[in-house]
Parts: C-alpha cells; sequence; structure tokens
C-alpha cells in the first residue's frame, strides 16, 4: 500500500489555509481514524465517507484507515473535507491516481447515496486555496458557479463521488449499487434585502434636513442617528439609504460574496449593490458582532460591511450589544476571540441608529402630550451609551409630518428622487476620491485625524477662522477631541456635495448643526 494524499481548505473566519491529507492502510482491525483536531462534524466523516463509498461501488475493504489532517495545530470543521479524505482513501488503494488527487484541492460533503451536497463558506475556501498557490480545485455541482467567480484558478465541479474518482482515473464496470435519486432543490439561507424593495427617496414627505442629512451620511460613509416619533419616517429614511450609495466595486463585492457565502446563501454572481442588514431590538451581542460556540460565524455587521446596519428601536437593544458596535465601528474590522481560534471579519458597514424620543414616543409632539417624566427620558436615551454616540458623525431630530406635508404629497416634483440623489452621491464621492489619490482611503469617513490636522504627508488643516465654530463647541464641552475630528470630516462631505473645493465656516457650522442630539 502507498500512502494517499489530498488536500483541502480549513476556513477561520475570513481566511483559509491548505490542509493536507495524508491516508495510511493498514492490515489491522476495520477502523477509519481521523487526527489532527477535527471537530464533532469533521470526526463523523468516516461513516460518511465509507457508506458513500460503498454506495459509489467502490467499497473500503476492512482494514485500518488512518487520516491524518496537517497542520495538526490548526483547528479543523465542518463537512468540506468528506471529498478530500475519500479521494486520499482511493488514491491509497490506488483505485485513482495518486498524483492526480495529490495535484488538486477538494471541498465538499458527501451524502451517504455518494451525492457531493454543498458547503457553506466555498468563495473564500476557493479564494484562500489560490492564493495559497494552488491552480485547480474540485467542488460539488451547486457551488461551481459561486468558486468560478474566483480569477486565476479552474474549477472542477462533481456531482458525486463516483463522478469525482472518474475524474481521477478510476474505471467502473458495474454500475453503482444505489443509483443516484433526483434532488429537489437545495433551499439557501434568506437572501439579503435587494435596493428594488426599498423604495424611492421621493417617497419621503417632509423632513428636508433630515434627507439633507441623509445625503451627507450616503458621501461621506457617515453614520448616522436619528430622533423622533414614531411615524416621522426614520425607517423609511434608513432604507432608502442603499439606494442612493454608489455600486460596490470588484474587491468589496468579493468580501460581500464571501460573507454571504459563509452564512450559506447561494453566490451564482457578485453582488453590484450594497447590503441592508436590519436585525431585531432583541438581538445578543454575537447576533451582532458575530461568534458562536463552534463555528465563529459572522454577525450582522459583518453580513452589512460594505453597505447599511440599521438599528431600529436602537434603546431597546441591550447595553452589551450596542457597546460591543464601538470598536469594529472604530477599526472597520471585528476580530472574535475563542478559546481555541481566533477569526476575524470585515465590519465596514454605515451604522443607522433609530429611536423615539423618550418611552411614549410623543415628547416632540404638544398636541398629544407626553407622560414620561424627565428622568424616564434621561434613562431611556441614556441606554446609548456616549463612547457609542461619540462615533456616530451625524445626530439629528426627525419631525412628525404636518397636515400641510401631507396634502403636498401628490406634488413630487419639488423632492428629491433616489436617482438624483444617487447622482449627487457619486460626484462627491468622486471629487473625495481624487483628492485622496496616494492616501490608503476613499471617502472621508476614513480619513486620519493626522490627515485632518496636519500639513505634511498631504494633510489638509484647515485655518482657525474656519474651524472656529467647531472650536468654540469644543472649549465648551459639548464635542470630545474625537467628535471634533468627525464633525471635520462631515464638513469636508458638505464642501463636496456642494462643488467647493475646501470647507468653509459656514460648511462646518451646518456640520455642527447636523449633532443636535448630542450638543442640545
Amino acid at each position: 500500500m502507498v500512502v494517499g494524499r489530498s488536500r483541502a481548505v480549513a476556513l477561520l473566519g475570513m481566511r483559509g489555509a491548505i490542509v493536507d491529507i495524508e491516508v495510511d492502510v493498514a492490515s489491522s482491525l476495520p477502523a477509519i481514524v481521523i487526527i489532527g483536531l477535527p471537530d464533532t462534524s469533521l470526526g463523523e466523516a468516516r461513516d460518511r465517507v465509507r457508506s458513500a463509498a460503498s454506495n459509489s461501488g467502490c467499497a473500503l475493504p476492512a482494514k485500518r484507515f488512518t487520516v491524518n489532517l496537517s497542520p495538526a495545530a490548526l483547528p479543523k470543521h465542518g463537512s468540506g473535507f468528506d471529498l478530500a479524505i475519500a479521494l486520499a482513501m482511493l488514491a491509497a488503494l490506488k483505485v485513482v491516481s495518486t498524483a492526480s488527487v495529490a495535484a488538486i484541492v477538494h471541498i465538499g460533503e458527501l451524502g451517504l447515496e455518494g451525492r457531493l451536497r454543498p458547503v457553506p463558506g466555498v468563495l473564500p475556501a476557493v479564494m484562500a486555496a489560490r492564493d495559497a498557490g494552488a491552480r485547480r480545485v474540485m467542488v460539488p455541482q451547486e457551488c461551481s458557479a459561486e468558486a468560478a467567480l474566483v480569477d486565476g484558478i479552474d474549477v472542477i465541479a462533481a456531482g458525486s463521488l463516483r463522478e469525482a474518482a472518474e475524474l481521477h482515473g478510476a474505471r467502473f464496470t458495474e454500475p453503482p449499487p444505489i443509483p443516484l435519486t433526483e434532488q429537489p432543490a437545495t433551499p439557501t439561507a434568506h437572501e439579503p434585502v435587494t435596493i428594488e424593495s426599498t423604495g424611492d427617496l421621493a417617497d419621503v414627505v417632509g423632513n428636508e434636513e433630515a434627507v439633507e442629512a441623509l445625503l451627507v451620511a450616503a458621501a461621506g460613509g457617515h453614520h448616522l442617528f436619528m430622533v423622533g416619533p414614531p411615524g416621522a419616517g426614520k425607517t423609511m429614511l434608513a432604507a432608502r439609504l442603499p439606494g442612493i450609495l454608489p455600486d460596490l466595486d470588484l474587491d468589496a463585492a468579493l468580501e460581500v460574496a464571501s460573507i454571504r457565502s459563509l452564512g450559506s446563501v447561494a453566490v451564482r454572481a457578485l453582488p453590484t449593490r450594497p447590503p441592508f442588514e436590519a436585525p431585531h431590538h432583541t438581538a445578543s451581542a454575537i447576533a451582532l458582532v458575530g461568534g458562536g460556540s463552534g463555528v465563529i460565524r459572522p454577525g450582522a455587521i459583518s453580513r452589512a460591511s460594505r453597505g447599511v446596519l440599521f438599528l431600529d428601536e436602537a434603546p431597546e437593544l441591550s447595553r452589551v450589544a450596542l457597546d460591543a458596535l464601538r470598536q469594529p465601528l472604530e477599526s472597520g474590522s471585528i476580530t472574535i476571540h475563542r478559546a481555541g481560534a481566533v477569526a476575524t471579519f470585515p465590519a465596514r458597514a454605515q451604522l443607522v441608529l433609530a429611536a423615539n424620543p423618550c418611552p411614549c414616543g410623543r415628547m416632540d409632539d404638544d398636541a398629544a402630550g407626553c407622560t414620561c417624566t424627565p428622568i424616564v427620558r434621561r434613562r431611556y436615551l441614556g441606554r446609548l451609551s456616549g463612547p457609542l454616540l461619540d462615533r456616530v458623525d451625524l445626530q439629528i431630530r426627525v419631525r412628525r409630518v404636518t397636515a400641510a406635508q401631507l396634502l403636498a404629497a401628490d406634488d413630487t416634483s419639488t423632492r428629491l428622487s433616489s436617482a438624483q440623489a444617487a447622482a449627487r452621491v457619486a460626484d462627491a464621492r468622486a471629487a473625495a476620491a481624487e483628492r485622496l489619490s496616494g492616501t490608503p482611503w476613499r471617502s472621508n469617513a476614513q480619513v486620519s485625524s493626522r490627515w485632518l490636522t496636519g500639513d505634511g504627508d498631504g494633510g489638509r488643516r484647515l485655518p482657525r477662522t474656519v474651524t472656529a465654530p467647531l472650536d468654540r463647541a469644543f472649549e465648551r464641552g459639548l464635542l470630545s477631541m474625537r467628535g471634533l475630528h468627525r464633525l471635520m470630516r462631515v464638513g469636508w462631505t458638505i464642501a463636496d456635495l456642494r462643488g467647493a473645493g475646501t470647507p468653509t465656516a459656514d460648511h462646518l457650522a451646518l456640520a455642527l448643526t447636523f449633532r443636535a442630539v448630542m450638543t442640545a
């Protein structure tokens, strides 16, 4: 007997590592022993592989198979190793070509009848294989379109273990004992909200200031916090933000598709539009930032990366869950530590928070009358910690729509449409990208504080006469240093939207009005 060799990919978060699989066959008590830090689902591969091989017409002999997964110290999880293990075992038995199996990376789960089933994370796994120098990869038929999105690597699709073995040189004279039955379409996870379902910005009645703030948020990539009574249009505004954002570039599209693949959403083409996530206010900290006791999965902020994360009724979320967002909002990524592994996911999402002004929601409505005491009101919004709100650039009040505004609602000619807003946002982002060329940033929200306050290294320090409105607010204690710099970034975005090359004092004063919730 020879040692059969194959390769697979172990995923940890968005990153993957090549795993070398070695199989030794010995004349001993029949068994399949898997070593090399497998988890429970991977350890169960011994039963799936034996049944799949038997039902594919290449039954394994009554011998002892020792399967080694190297490097042994790397945690390995999931059923995506089934195909690689089965082919390495057949290579050790000389049923298939040992050289052919060793040259290809294999990804796929085996059914008991020998069918190859799709697994989550095929896209990032194939990208990891390509980056590690692999040139060919074999995946289940249902995952072939997803794997083909990766350039620079040949994709081989197989529908069953028998077909995969034949592609590696196996010759069968008898039909399989159990022919593969017709399978219904595999259900996939719920697809993300599409832009077509979010409506048009022209549907928003009144609240011109809120629409302008939404435009600034889209143009600069800024976070947004809206406070207003029920029915004022906060959710409507948030749902229309993705529709005015620019299309995803190639790197962003691959990132979004990889996150969806890890979440078991079928990826058949690269997405072109930003994602939109709106978890319920009962979501836990793990649901928002990711985690899990076994496999580390991405949370809502990672699924919304390169798009929008909308938290409606934000004060109703647990404070632990909200404060867990502070670090990823600052760094653009989230690193999750567990006892046996550390996983990193992207978290470049625009955060949109929405809240009522008080528990009853009628604080701004003189006619209805608020029944909340002052301490109840402070305690309600106090659930949003100061350090969290300090990371939110735009904080605005959304007013209730008046009867006169409703009567004029049929006239949409004066209201900004999503198409018009998207064009303005694209022009503003192009101006920012041109100014930031030669730097690692492409939007105003990303620039460093040193760029804002320094003259060297391409910095754009503004004169004191221009920053006077922000300086006065800072001296009065209404702004922290972080808040001061964030409003400078907002000022640059306002200047880009209005076609000015550099912010003026009026632009920064307007930026300060978009901080009303904090400074009021």
